[in-house]
């Protein structure tokens, strides 16, 4: 912000100003015991599944405080953010403020885990993981891109079990183009079983191979060893399949050191498959509840959560080992796995630590403070304002055109980007890691939002900022509010509205300046630019 300071022309001055006076009742509250308003309530600690009682356990033991349960007003954002990445309405803030229903947070979490956004959100999550990508490294080429994200966004949309969901890839074969599954195999740097049993192992594993002894990767490769490749006439269009060269009987030894013959005539990935989703597998259902705790959570029970060996070990094993049940209970619905951790006190906690104890973060005594994802931030910008944004790809095959009113969010192919969303972190899906995505705020990102065109413009040109300006001219009151809700997804402070009001009514401030500065500030503020 000092930066700012150093700048000549009267508006970034004013700008500053703002920014500063609208948030002090926020960064001041940072730093208080009390309850923090508006983003909590003194509710008493109250356990709402099992989830809590395992995690306030471990706390006990550390005697760390658990954090206060979060607002209403926190919770509709948050929760609308990490189910269908989106931020919500003001009509549906306010629904949900107004109700006074007890078990309002379930029915509102029910409603989201099924609209059509849920499976939109998930599938670019997937497609992280899985390295959907058209151009190099990954080489998928367009027409399967677009047939893989279709499979992902199906299976998510319809509910298929996720044994199923990892059967179908893993045992897959047939054309990239017709049999979008098999794309699990063309989306790998490389087609030896060497690399293949990398992306199989940290897909559904969670684990890295090498960090295996050499023996127990020479073992898992040997399960991807008969896969062969061979193109077609049509453009791109690869075929995978299960070789025929391969007459005698394959000697295998699985991760869990049981030894065993394939016959020739069997697919060596169905015996893997079988064994990796079987229900008393050690590493299936923990990868993905670990996976989604880390998704919804900020952090894995075992962390990094692409990272699971001896020596990483998890901070709760009993919630692990919980969830785990869950999946198996539910017959592999993740969308019940999402359920129970939405639900519990755990998930909705404030992000306000009442614990200076180090080990706090580690060990979910609150909910952690996180930057939104690019493609998150730049469909919230567009949605607020009005606008769009344009996409391109740096090696058009055969032509990529994607239309502008289109969301980040929807993206298939990690090859289509914009200038936006790389500064912002998004992944590149080479690896398939999860570290490849950064949500860490750097000083080019706060250039871009305190002082580009992009964002100005946005914020000037905006049609919906614009009609709403329109709407509430005569009402500033009505206006500050409308700005909020859309922006912060909450009603402003009487502080706030204070201080906005005396700056609007400043001698030489033209209004229409001074409301495109509030918007700027409040889209420049920790509250907007972060899930808390």
């Amino acid at each position: 912000m000092i930066m700012l300071l150093k700048m000549k022309h009267r508006s970034h001055i004013l700008r500053f100003a703002v920014i500063l006076l609208c948030v002090i009742a926020i960064d001041a509250a940072i730093g208080e015991t009390e309850i923090v308003r508006p983003f909590e309530n003194s509710s008493n600690y109250t356990s709402n599944n099992e989830i809590d009682n395992l995690v306030r356990m471990v706390l006990l033991k550390h005697n760390i405080t658990p954090a206060n349960l979060c607002s209403d007003e926190v919770f509709i954002r948050r929760v609308y953010l990490d189910v269908i990445g989106k931020l919500p309405l003001p009509n549906e803030i306010i629904a949900f403020l107004e109700d006074n229903r007890p078990e309002k947070r379930t029915l509102l979490i029910d409603k989201l885990l099924i609209r059509d956004e849920f499976a939109d959100y998930w599938s670019l999550k997937w497609c992280d993981l899985l390295r959907v990508k058209a151009e190099f490294p990954i080489n998928l080429w367009p027409n399967a891109v677009q047939a893989y994200h279709r499979w992902i966004h199906d299976a998510i949309q319809n509910k298929m079990p996720y044994n199923q969901f990892a059967r179908e890839l893993l045992t897959s074969s047939g054309s990239n183009f017709r049999v979008p599954q098999v794309n699990f195999y063309r989306a790998v740097q490389g087609k030896n079983p060497s690399a293949i049993a990398n992306a199989a192992a940290l897909t559904f594993m969670g684990v890295r191979l090498e960090k295996w002894p050499q023996q127990q990767r020479t073992n898992m490769e040997t399960f991807f060893s008969r896969i062969a490749y061979k193109g077609t006439a049509e453009w791109k269009e690869e075929i995978v399949y299960l070789n025929p060269a391969s007459t005698e009987p394959l000697n295998a030894v699985l991760p869990n050191g049981f030894e065993i013959q394939i016959p020739a005539t069997k697919d060596p990935r169905e015996v893997f498959a079988k064994w990796l989703t079987a229900g008393d597998n050690p590493y299936f259902g923990r990868n993905i509840v670990n996976r989604i705790w880390y998704w919804l959570m900020g952090r894995g029970i075992i962390h990094e959560p692409d990272d699971i060996r001896p020596d990483n070990a998890p901070v709760n094993p009993q919630l692990l080992v919980y969830l785990e049940k869950e999946l198996l209970k539910s017959k592999y619905d993740l969308r019940q796995i999402y359920r129970v951790i939405l639900n519990s006190r755990t998930y909705q906690q404030s992000s306000h630590c009442r614990s200076d104890n180090p080990k706090a973060e580690a060990l979910f005594a609150y909910y952690p403070v996180r930057r939104l994802d690019a493609e998150v931030l730049a469909d919230a910008l567009c949605k607020i304002s009005g606008t769009t944004e344009i996409y391109s790809s740096p090696i058009p095959e055969p032509f990529t055109f994607i239309p502008e009113e289109n969301e980040s969010i929807d993206l298939a192919d990690g090859s289509i980007s914009s200038g936006f969303l790389e500064m912002f972190g998004r992944p590149a899906r080479d690896t398939g890691l999860e570290s490849e995505r950064s949500n860490q705020i750097s000083d080019a990102q706060m250039r871009h939002l305190l002082n580009s065109s992009h964002i100005q413009k946005k914020i000037t040109n905006g049609p919906r900022l614009n009609n709403l300006v329109q709407t509430y001219k005569r009402n500033s009151h009505k206006l500050i509010t409308m700005l909020y809700l859309n922006i912060l997804s909450r009603y402003p402070m009487q502080e706030e509205l204070d201080i906005i009001n005396k700056y609007f009514q400043t001698d030489g401030v033209n209004r229409q300046e001074a409301i495109n500065d509030l918007i700027w500030a409040l889209i420049n503020s920790k509250e907007f630019l972060y899930r808390h």
